[in-house]
């Protein structure tokens, strides 16, 4: 149903991607991991260029973020495919965002309970770092800054998700997902 409403707003993003990058797909697939860890392909519009490091960390500002690319990320407008996955049962609206292979393999112990659950579209961690770029633009090595502190945390907001989880909670974050500046 979701994607039926969406469908004029996808169908124009996918336009303007193709006017404003036109050297390259439409959509940006990525392994990324699941539930009880098994890999499956996100789907999100393409916010950068072809060429680029693939680095799994990104910063505001960039270069190899296109300037609607950009657009697309602050408004989370590149993460409207992802509701494909939803209906693939693949993720769900609220979860712990799923992790690339290289994040997801250092969760140890009680953090891989995190993996128990189908990832969301949203969280607690995404709205926590919903600047995540920003903030990582502020620092000196953002990598060593994201692995450090940004990821650790992350996890442990999700674990606590996962803890605690509640239908009740789960409805308060999508209010906020869509309606906190």
């Amino acid at each position: 149903m979701s994607l039926i409403l969406l469908s004029p707003v996808l169908f124009v993003i996918a336009v303007m991607i193709k006017l404003k990058m036109p050297d390259g797909p439409i959509i940006f697939r990525q392994e990324r991991i699941g539930k009880d860890a098994k890999p499956f392909k996100i789907y999100k519009f393409r916010t950068m260029i072809m060429q680029h490091d693939h680095s799994p960390v990104s910063v505001l500002g960039e270069s190899r973020i296109t300037p609607f690319g950009a657009f697309l990320r602050r408004y989370k407008l590149d993460c409207l495919p992802e509701f494909w996955n939803v209906l693939l049962g693949e993720m769900s609206l609220v979860g712990p965002r799923p992790d690339v292979p290289g994040y997801a393999d250092k969760l140890e112990g009680e953090n891989r309970r995190i993996l128990e659950m189908k990832p969301g579209i949203t969280g607690q961690a995404t709205l926590k770092y919903k600047n995540e770029e920003k903030i990582l633009a502020q620092q000196d090595n953002p990598r060593v800054y994201n692995d450090t502190y940004i990821y650790p945390d992350k996890v442990r907001i999700n674990l606590e998700y996962v803890r605690n989880w509640r239908f009740s909670t789960d409805l308060k974050i999508i209010y906020y997902t869509l309606f906190s500046k």
